[in-house]
C-alpha cells in the first residue's frame, strides 16, 4: 500500500519547511551575549551528531524520496532511531536560544514555538513514512531494531547489533547545504549581535 501522498509531499519538501523558521530567527531575532553563550554550543552539538549519522547513513539522507541501500544500526543508530533528527533538533534549539536573548518573553516563545513546532510537525508526518519503508524492506531485522532502539530519546547504552561502518568522506557531500546553512546562520547572529551592540 503506497504512504499517502502528503507524506511524501512533506518528505521532499522538508528543507523547505524547515529553512521558513529558520529564516524568521534570522529576520526577527534578538541576540545577546548571554543568549549566544547558552546557544551557540547547543547548536554546534546538534551538527556533529548530525556529521556523526551521516558518516554512518551517506548521502541517501539527500534523496527526494525513502531510500536505504542497508539498516544502518551502528554508530548514533545504536543509540537513537533518528539521530539526524535528534541533531537538527538540538541544531534548532540552540539557534532558538542563541537569537533570542532580547526578545519579549512573548517573542521568544513564540519564535521558539514557530521553530521547534514546525519541525515536530515535518517529523511527525515523514518519519512513519521512513519507517514503514525500512520495514517493508528489511522486514524482521528492521522489526528487531525497533524493538531495541528507541525512536526519539537516545538509549544510555548501545544496542548490541550493530551493522554499518563509519566513512568521513562522504560528510561534505552529504552535508554542504547543511554547512552553508548553518554557516548563514552564523553569520546572521553575528551581523545582529553586532547591529544590537551598536
Amino acid at each position: 500500500m503506497r504512504a499517502p501522498q502528503w507524506r511524501q509531499n512533506v518528505f521532499r519538501n522538508r528543507g523547505s519547511l524547515l529553512a521558513l523558521p529558520a529564516l524568521a530567527l534570522a529576520a526577527f531575532g534578538k541576540p545577546d551575549a548571554k543568549s549566544i553563550a547558552l546557544g551557540l554550543p547547543i547548536a554546534v552539538a546538534g551538527e556533529a551528531v548530525r556529521c556523526w549519522a551521516v558518516g554512518y547513513s551517506g548521502v541517501t539522507t539527500r534523496a527526494d524520496r525513502v531510500t536505504a541501500p542497508a539498516l544502518t544500526t551502528a554508530g548514533p543508530y545504536a543509540y537513537v532511531r533518528n539521530p539526524l533528527y535528534l541533531g537538527n533538533f538540538l541544531t534548532a534549539l540552540g539557534f532558538s536560544i542563541a537569537f533570542t536573548g532580547k526578545q519579549s518573553a512573548a517573542g521568544r516563545a513564540a519564535l521558539t514555538t514557530l521553530g521547534l513546532g514546525s519541525m515536530l510537525a515535518v517529523y511527525a508526518a515523514i518519519v512513519p513514512l521512513e519507517e514503514a519503508y525500512l520495514q517493508k524492506t528489511f522486514g524482521p531485522a528492521f522489526d528487531e531494531y525497533a524493538a531495541n532502539v528507541p525512536r526519539i530519546i537516545p538509549r544510555i547504552r548501545p544496542a548490541a547489533s550493530r551493522h554499518g561502518r563509519y566513512d568521513p568522506s562522504v560528510i561534505l557531500k552529504a552535508e554542504s547545504r547543511t554547512f552553508l546553512t548553518f554557516g548563514a546562520m552564523l553569520a546572521a547572529l553575528a551581523f545582529k549581535a553586532q547591529r544590537g551592540a551598536a
